[in-house]
């Protein structure tokens, strides 16, 4: 646990899959192929909460989608990488725009093609319903589901880690 935590106090930059860690993993296609996603709201006012202490989001996906386009664009995350085979390139790409170094990176995923990611962040971390090939190489497994609040829930940890939730919580206080 305190390694973890030792960790989250360095996160400058936090990296997200979408498939499987901002939704739950599900496709849902209409009779046009127009594809339906599900996104929880927690995530996205915890997503909000990191951007307000400074905290960079990015988002790196095996797959385009236009759902995904349009909820980035609502929590205004503007490095969105979609359809991304090679997520390594992707993080590398990321973290220069950024300026940060890869332990300054935590990085959420659920399945293998997120690997590369994982094993060059300084954060590693894998959604509860997660692959299990994928376990021996993260910092952390979360308690809730990907599209359930795990995302949510990273972003807590790694504003308490930081000592800036007790303000974010103020803040709501004065409205």
């Amino acid at each position: 646990m305190q390694n973890r935590i030792e960790k989250a106090k360095n996160i400058k930059l936090l990296i997200l899959d979408v498939d499987g860690v901002l939704t739950d993993g599900k496709l849902f296609f209409d009779e046009q192929g127009r594809e339906y996603k599900s996104f929880n709201a927690r995530d996205g006012l915890g997503i909000k909460l990191l951007q307000k202490a400074g905290i960079q989001v990015a988002v790196i996906s095996g797959r385009a989608s236009k759902p995904v386009v349009l909820r980035m664009e609502m929590l205004g995350i503007d490095l969105v990488y979609l359809g991304q085979t090679d997520k390594g390139q992707a993080f590398k790409e990321i973290i220069a725009k950024v300026g940060c170094t890869p332990d300054q990176a935590a990085h959420v995923g659920d399945d293998l093609i997120d690997l590369p990611v994982l094993l060059q962040v300084g954060l590693a971390i894998a959604v509860q319903d997660a692959s299990e090939y994928i376990l021996p190489y993260i910092d952390w497994q979360t308690r809730l589901s990907g599209g359930q609040g795990a995302v949510r829930e990273v972003c807590d940890f790694i504003l308490q880690a930081q000592g800036k939730m007790d303000g974010l919580v103020n803040s709501f206080k004065k409205l």
